[in-house]
């Protein structure tokens, strides 16, 4: 037997004591005797709580997702509601998915909650993320969980936590939170339920759900266009199969098409590699009935449904995958010109996207006279935006990585209401003779074409870890100062709060929460950010280029041309 540091010792003896149930023991003892290597892997370290909550592999230790690692997270969390909210009766909505075991997590995190007498509404069955967001606020609750890992593969699970205004946690909560669960000890944990604390909820607020993404999601458009748009729908085994396919009909959408073979819920996602719908292998089913059944659109879902992908016939009819800011363009122009034309707009409105995404969005804004608001990635600083900025309307936002909100009923992205919005402006097009491949072109058109791509590096377990960490300290003190062949202008490093000037040397605070990104801008207007994952063990890297569009008729010559300067980019960077 590999013999094991007594710092790596300590940790697991405390979960080989009394407070740690039998079976638990049980496993550790076997590892420690025939598998040192994995019993290193799920003891090396806490599962980071992190600012919106945490996501790991199932199993035994301090670094997986169990009963103990999300006990204590929730009786941190139960202390912390107590001394904000001291004189309420403080309630908390938990929805989970399809994963494996997310059920049992759910109630067992219901059951810490109970048991610190703090009432709980528990889904009665897997439901889409955006309805734990709606939920949480249209039963004002102080707090909501979800327990998902979204895209991860089969052996993730997760928990996410969001605030009383339905967003997920940001500061000053996320930190106070996570001191205070790193406080507590296993021992600390109520377990012992209060069954009278728990209430099942369902039906009664899937229905109000469902109404509210057809009243946000749904601009005039005429019966007949409805019926006339010949959809695809996949779940990909995943929750969205609970609110989709009736969100769409009751919007008046029959002509739906569903991915029986994925239909089903299913922990082990048996007919994709991975259920996210950014890989296009995730949607080959999907596209293929898309095929078969002369589709105009196909739409898939993640496993939590708050991402979708969207799938359209090109100028050669040919079936091709909008990437996510393509989508967030689409969208955002739709509710833009939507507010524009029931003239709404008054410079008091605002739409929202991030850092890492296309910066064409704010070109697009500006062309409206709408103010664009640019965060960190994740929606929960979109969610933000809306809470700290009462006086403004929120019209929409996104992010690159294939998610959307559809006004502030839900503060999280929505592949729900989403789904709607893609059918509409799709039904739209096609009614008019267009196509939203067409609309998306004519985009590029009238504000520049902007092309991106997104670059991920996978380096999983302790070593890769410390290797991706490497690249953003060497990528941090060796800065590029040239990317093929153009100079690098500026560089922006969230981390260190800083914006350089390359040119005046001249650096200024960026005033957005700290953050470890870095973005280089050159002079030929291209844009590349690195990122490490805060979900995944990935690094990645965000290319934008962009260059003026005559005409719809030289749109595929200059599509060639920037994707050849992006394939140049990275071969200059050695990631391709």
């Amino acid at each position: 037997m590999i013999p094991i540091e007594p710092q790596l010792l300590e940790r697991i003896n405390t979960w080989l004591t009394p407070t740690f149930d039998q079976d638990t023991q049980d496993k550790i003892r076997h590892m420690i005797a025939n598998n040192t290597k994995e019993l290193e892997e799920s003891f090396y370290k806490d599962l980071e709580f992190g600012t919106g909550g945490m996501r790991g592999i199932m199993g035994i230790g301090t670094n997986r997702i169990n009963k103990f690692t999300l006990g204590k997270n929730t009786q941190g969390l139960s202390n912390y509601l107590k001394t904000q909210f001291p004189s309420e009766t403080i309630k908390v909505a938990i929805a989970y998915d399809c994963r494996h075991n997310s059920k049992q997590l759910a109630k067992l995190v219901a059951d810490v909650f109970s048991a610190n007498d703090i009432m709980v509404f528990l889904f009665e069955d897997l439901r889409p993320t955006p309805e734990l967001s709606f939920a949480l606020k249209h039963l004002n609750c102080h707090c909501g969980i979800v327990l998902t890992a979204s895209h991860n593969p089969p052996e993730y699970n997760g928990y996410k936590v969001y605030w009383q205004d339905g967003g997920q946690l940001v500061p000053p909560h996320d930190a106070e939170i996570i001191s205070e669960i790193n406080r507590l000890d296993y021992s600390e944990i109520k377990f012992k339920a209060n069954d009278d604390l728990i209430q099942y909820i369902g039906k009664d607020v899937d229905d109000v759900f469902i109404d509210n993404s057809i009243k946000n999601g749904s601009f005039d458009t005429t019966t007949k266009a409805k019926q006339n748009l010949n959809i695809v729908f996949t779940s990909l085994h995943g929750t969205s199969i609970t609110a989709i396919p009736e969100t769409l009909e009751r919007a008046g959408y029959s002509n739906v098409h569903v991915v029986e073979e994925q239909r089903m819920p299913n922990g082990d996602f048996p007919t994709v590699k991975s259920p996210n719908p950014e890989e296009p292998e995730a949607l080959k089913m999907a596209m293929e009935l898309a095929e078969n059944v002369d589709g105009d659109i196909v739409i898939g879902t993640d496993p939590d449904c708050d991402r979708l992908g969207v799938v359209v016939r090109n100028l050669d009819n040919e079936l091709v995958i909008l990437n996510g800011n393509q989508t967030m363009l689409l969208m955002t122009d739709f509710l833009l010109k939507q507010w524009k034309n029931a003239g709404k707009i008054n410079g008091e409105q605002f739409v929202a996207s991030t850092i890492v995404s296309t910066p064409m969005m704010s070109v697009l804004a500006n062309a409206y006279n709408v103010e664009c608001k640019i965060g960190l990635t994740g929606f929960k600083w979109i969610a933000k935006m809306i809470k700290d900025f009462p006086e403004l309307d929120f019209i929409g936002g996104g992010e690159e990585s294939f998610g959307f909100m559809v006004g502030d009923f839900v503060r999280d992205k929505d592949a729900v209401t989403s789904t709607l919005l893609a059918c509409e402006i799709a039904a739209q097009a096609k009614a008019k003779g267009s196509s939203m491949y067409q609309e998306l072109i004519q985009l590029y058109v009238e504000h520049g074409f902007y092309k991106e791509r997104l670059v991920s590096l996978t380096k999983k377990g302790i070593e890769g870890a410390r290797e991706i960490k490497q690249m953003m300290i060497d990528a941090r003190e060796n800065p590029l100062k040239e990317v093929n062949g153009s100079k690098v202008t500026r560089i922006e490093d969230y981390q260190l709060s800083t914006v350089k000037d390359l040119f005046t040397q001249k650096e200024s605070k960026i005033d957005i929460p700290k953050s470890n990104v870095l973005i280089y801008y050159t002079e030929d207007g291209s844009k590349i950010a690195l990122r490490p994952s805060g979900t995944e063990p990935k690094i990645k890297f965000y290319i934008s280029v962009n260059t003026s569009l005559d005409n719809m008729s030289a749109f595929q010559t200059t599509e060639q041309e920037l994707e050849r300067r992006i394939d140049n980019i990275l071969k200059d960077m050695n990631l391709n």
